[in-house]
């Protein structure tokens, strides 16, 4: 990874239900966060296996997504941009007595992610709703 990558977070990961916060920048967005950062959880109505076998299948399918955590329903992925290497955090963590999955996605360097982490979580909902 080159220099725009950036240091993977050491605050990831899921503690008890729940994802890390969004910080004040405008770069993450979550479906556990409020406000600005908000974005809608993913909601199913079927096995919770089947969910996460869906949602790897969709990041496998989308380039430049690496898996670095698959940890019973939680999973952590970086995402690089095609053009200068940029690293955003990707999380997803499935809460099966809910049948919902929280999605969180972050830019690891600078204030403006451009919208990228929305849009990506976006797409993922979307392919998921399919």
């Amino acid at each position: 990874m080159g220099i725009l990558a950036g240091r993977r977070p050491k605050y990831l990961g899921a503690r008890d239900g729940k994802l890390a916060p969004c910080s004040w920048k405008p770069n993450c967005v979550s479906s556990q966060s409020e406000g600005r950062h908000f974005i809608k959880p993913m909601q199913f109505n079927y096995e919770p296996s089947v969910a996460w076998a869906k949602l790897k299948a969709i990041l496998g399918s989308m380039p430049g997504v690496n898996i670095v955590a698959n940890d019973g329903f939680y999973l952590h992925a970086e995402c690089s941009s095609s053009v200068l290497g940029f690293v955003d955090d990707l999380e997803l963590l499935l809460i099966p007595e809910e049948k919902i999955c929280h999605i969180r996605s972050a830019a690891r360097l600078g204030l403006s992610d451009l919208g990228v982490n929305r849009k990506r979580a976006n797409f993922i909902r979307q392919r998921f709703d399919q």
